[in-house]
């Protein structure tokens, strides 16, 4: 399982670089192996580190840690979502215990960032649900009527108010729900890293080729060496079914996005000098779109069927054009040069837009597949598989385990074919938006 992230991303290259990297150079033997390096993975890597300081425990990602899709993100934990994935679930009572895991997920993320003293640009800023079509006001009814049946805070905006706080007339209606949060993705991983125990050995760019189980013990085959493990939680979200975890119940999707350079003081007054603010789109394939602490425009309008293992720096080019053209409808006014960085990113997807939390064997336990909110459920699942592991049950296993289970998908060559039908019909839908 050999990953090639592009090297473009500016929430990580803003960050300093780390001095302390280590790959698998021998063979090696432990009591907990954790295959995978992001919010999951370094969670699960602390948690258990904490509550088993006398064992041998190793983390190993394929790439530098925190640098595949944890530091790639947009940088929203969520407490709400519209469009979760590609069956709608218009359940009350369903919908109740996707965001009671959602609100579990803030609380340990706050939890975290609180006990480190983590500086990632923290702020409860809210979010937008905003369109500007002025027919999906409908659509964001029939959202409130759920919020407000949920007891969640938020209120209906159109054109003029929008306009006002976010600096751009692009948008005729958007809903606002006060619980969001936006912060630095790569801040706050990075942070992980940093906070891992001494008892936790972290190997980098050391590709997992393949795995078997003999008798009870695990054995992991690296370009490099050979690790034994007692035990082993896979943590790689959307690389789950490259290496056959659960593999007919989640996909990948390849996501791109860019941002631009610091907006000058003049082009911030000229857009009104709003607070940060996060915008995500009513219709599925539309435009996710930030105001950074900085002023930066982040924006991210694209998904597709991809290689999850690489994206050439040509289509990203590509991708980027469709990105600047986003930011023109928003903002006509500003530079038409203005993007700075455009990178790539992996989304796990499952068909009913659940999450992976399982045993799959005596010693095997595998979360993932966060349908974009991985910053607070990954954080959340990861601390809550390494004590699921640990044989330990909390009011939060409860809360997870009382989720509606991921669904079989439907076999190849039918998945590949219906996600990209699927994504062209909700990109067509969303055309004005993106």
């Amino acid at each position: 399982m050999e990953v090639t992230n592009d090297k473009y991303c500016s929430w990580i290259n803003e960050l300093n670089h780390r001095t302390n990297i280590r790959s698998l150079l021998s063979n090696e033997e432990c009591d907990w192996l954790i295959i995978g390096a992001g919010y999951t993975g370094l969670s699960a890597a602390r948690k258990l580190g904490q509550i088993n300081s006398n064992l041998k425990i190793i983390l190993v990602d394929a790439q530098l840690a925190g640098e595949g899709a944890s530091g790639r993100n947009s940088g929203y934990l969520v407490d709400t979502t519209l469009n979760d994935g590609f069956i709608s679930n218009k359940e009350l009572h369903d919908y109740k215990k996707k965001v009671d895991i959602y609100s579990l997920g803030i609380d340990v993320v706050k939890k975290f960032i609180k006990e480190y003293q983590v500086d990632c640009d923290w702020n409860e800023s809210g979010k937008y649900f905003a369109s500007s079509k002025i027919e999906d006001k409908k659509i964001l009814y029939n959202f409130s009527n759920t919020l407000y049946k949920l007891g969640f805070e938020h209120s209906i905006f159109g054109n003029k108010e929008l306009s006002k706080r976010l600096g751009t007339s692009f948008y005729n209606i958007g809903l606002y729900t006060k619980g969001g949060i936006l912060l630095h993705p790569g801040k706050l991983v990075r942070a992980m890293v940093d906070a891992l125990p001494s008892n936790v050995f972290l190997y980098e760019n050391s590709c997992l080729l393949n795995w078997s189980k003999n008798k009870d013990f695990i054995s992991c085959n690296f370009k490099n060496g050979i690790i034994i493990s007692k035990n082993i939680i896979f943590a790689v979200n959307g690389f789950l079914k490259s290496l056959g975890i659960k593999s007919n119940y989640n996909f990948p999707i390849s996501l791109t996005a860019s941002m631009t350079r610091r907006l000058s003081d003049d082009e911030f007054k000229s857009i009104g000098e709003p607070k940060e603010w996060g915008v995500l789109p009513v219709r599925p394939m539309g435009a996710t779109i930030r105001m950074t602490k900085d002023r930066r425009i982040l924006i991210r309008n694209t998904a597709e069927v991809h290689s999850p293992f690489n994206m050439s720096r040509d289509l990203l080019q590509k991708r980027s054009l469709k990105q600047k053209i986003g930011i023109q409808k928003r903002f006509p006014h500003l530079p038409k040069d203005i993007i700075r960085s455009s990178w790539s990113g992996i989304v796990s997807r499952t068909r009913n837009s659940s999450q992976i939390f399982e045993k799959i064997d005596n010693n095997i336990f595998a979360a993932g597949s966060y349908n974009g909110s991985g910053i607070g459920v990954g954080t959340l699942f990861g601390e809550q598989i390494a004590l699921k592991a640990s044989e330990q049950n909390t009011k939060e296993i409860k809360i997870i385990e009382a989720r509606n289970k991921v669904t079989l998908l439907p076999p190849e060559p039918f998945l590949s074919l219906g996600i990209r039908a699927r994504l062209l019909f909700e990109r067509i839908k969303a055309k004005s938006e993106t």
